[in-house]
């Protein structure tokens, strides 16, 4: 049986209009490629990019769209079982399917994981407008309405978000509806989800990523069904029942023996402690300063623990001695003073050469740092 891959623009005013297309590629009745309405550039990229209009194999439920933050963006090719298990698992590791709130684009796999594990506990999600951006009275009025239902209450924020709804009296009462909270898209700041917890909210870090799904390991816990190997150098690889078939119409500079079966070879690097992952870093954005080399999300999380400090990107720019300059980028009220006296334990090396604070980070998908625009800042 052959099918074409059909092209499905998601508004991010009415994300909910989505759903009937979800629920049909789910039920093995069409293969789709979200594209956000609002982007056309982005949409005609990917339309390109991912060969909207032509044949696919009909296993394939959804094409889901990488990031791109580097180079062409890459397709994730997902079927039913991909999305359903998915779902699955996080119901079983969060206690019981519920009512879910979504708060992301609907066409990242973030947000488009909330609207399967709706349709997988037989709700109606309850979508946010984002036209305007996150709003928390939005927001809020959304816990509430979902909370009069009696049952289990979730959604997905990234970082961000989360904090946003923490610096309001409404947004703190909003979030402790929710019996979870996922939070993911990026490193999180230990000072966030501490402050979290002391307010009784109920924040879970996530990791994972659209070749598998979404997120599949919660708080450095694999979920039923996933499995994590990390290799002599440390590279990350995840497997199970949500691992995609691979990507849809790869270039020339694509890694497509990244998939193997059901096993992922990441592009992060880690370690694991009994069952429980620490992700250290991507192993592409490896830092060679001078001939040593750095993780900069290890220095991202020192500079995450400073009082004062929000969040923060670490990048590697040129430098004509060194080959690569460390340099820092972040937002929050402390000083350069409070930084540099904070690394005074440091390696001399591994201090930032340059450190400056902006209003906001770049980000590219959903509260992810985008370190190529960022690098841009030092240029």
């Amino acid at each position: 049986m052959s099918r074409n891959l059909s092209p499905v623009p998601v508004s991010l005013g009415d994300p909910g209009a989505f759903v009937d297309e979800l629920e049909l590629a789910i039920a093995g009745e069409q293969s789709i490629l979200p594209l956000p309405a609002e982007d056309r550039a982005k949409a005609e990229l990917l339309r390109t990019t991912l060969l909207a209009g032509k044949p696919i194999d009909p296993g394939v439920a959804v094409v889901v769209p990488t990031s791109g933050s580097t180079g062409t963006p890459k397709g994730a090719m997902l079927t039913a079982r991909n999305l359903v298990a998915s779902a699955d698992a996080t119901h079983q590791a969060l206690g019981g399917p519920g009512q879910w709130l979504l708060a992301m684009p609907a066409h990242h796999i973030a947000g488009l994981q909330v609207l399967t594990r709706a349709l997988v506990a037989g709700v109606e999600p309850y979508c946010l407008d984002l036209t305007a951006g996150f709003s928390v009275p939005a927001f809020a009025r959304g816990a509430e309405e979902l909370a009069q239902t009696g049952d289990r209450v979730y959604t997905a924020l990234t970082a961000m978000q989360l904090a946003k709804a923490m610096d309001t009296l409404e947004g703190i009462d909003a979030l402790r509806v929710f019996d979870t909270i996922l939070v993911g898209g990026g490193a999180v700041n230990p000072q966030l989800l501490e402050s979290a917890l002391k307010l009784d909210i109920n924040p879970v870090t996530t990791y994972g990523c659209s070749e598998t799904a979404g997120g599949c390991v919660y708080d450095g816990r694999p979920l039923p069904g996933t499995e994590i190997r990390v290799e002599a150098d440390g590279r990350i690889l995840l497997g199970g029942p949500t691992v995609a078939r691979g990507y849809r119409n790869p270039g020339p500079n694509v890694d497509i023996t990244a998939f193997s079966g059901t096993w992922f070879k990441t592009t992060d690097a880690g370690f694991l402690d009994g069952d429980v992952l620490t992700v250290t870093g991507r192993l592409d954005n490896i830092i060679n300063s001078g001939g040593l080399k750095l993780h900069p999300e290890a220095i991202e999380q020192l500079l995450l623990h400073i009082k004062g400090v929000d969040s923060a990107c670490v990048v590697g720019v040129p430098h004509p001695r060194l080959g690569q300059m460390i340099a820092a980028a972040y937002t929050g009220w402390a000083s350069r003073a409070d930084i540099l006296e904070a690394l005074d334990d440091l390696p001399r090396w591994q201090v930032p050469k340059d450190l400056r604070r902006v209003a906001e980070l770049p980000t590219t998908g959903p509260g992810k740092p985008d370190r190529q625009a960022v690098a841009q800042l030092f240029s």
